[in-house]
């Protein structure tokens, strides 16, 4: 008998489009930690794909397209906060596959441990312990 996963209950899911989308989900999953739960491509070119950030939730991406309309973020303008157990763990991974910091680890004045980086498509990921309010 073969197992029936169940999908992911609703979230919320940034949608960013790359020139590289390939390398940039090289990138995140090598360097960051998401793992690619689906890659709908044809040779270089992704049509979609899902990454999911294993504590929960996740971002979609897919390859630039001529004529993409104004409602599809441009390559490099995506930035995204990410919520991480261990970010001086996470930093030193992203470090050690050549991310670019743009903020070094600190502590806020709100108690959260953070840091910055760009992705190599320019897009701008800052990670840090800080979950959200309390609802």
């Amino acid at each position: 008998m073969t197992e029936t996963k169940a999908p992911p209950p609703p979230g919320v899911w940034p949608t960013l489009r790359a020139n590289d989308a390939l390398g940039l989900i090289k990138f995140l999953t090598e360097a960051l930690g998401f793992e690619a739960t689906v890659v709908y491509a044809d040779g270089a070119n992704v049509h979609h794909a899902e990454l999911a950030w294993p504590p929960g939730g996740g971002v979609m991406l897919g390859s630039a397209r001529p004529g993409d309309s104004v409602r599809v973020t441009s390559p490099g303008s995506f930035s995204a906060y990410v919520v991480t157990g261990d970010p001086d763990a996470l930093h030193e991974r992203a470090v050690a596959h050549g991310a670019k910091v743009t903020q070094e680890l600190c502590d806020t004045d709100y108690g959260s441990r953070d840091f910055a980086i760009d992705d190599p498509e320019g897009n701008h990921w800052s990670f840090g312990t800080y979950p959200g309010a309390p609802r």
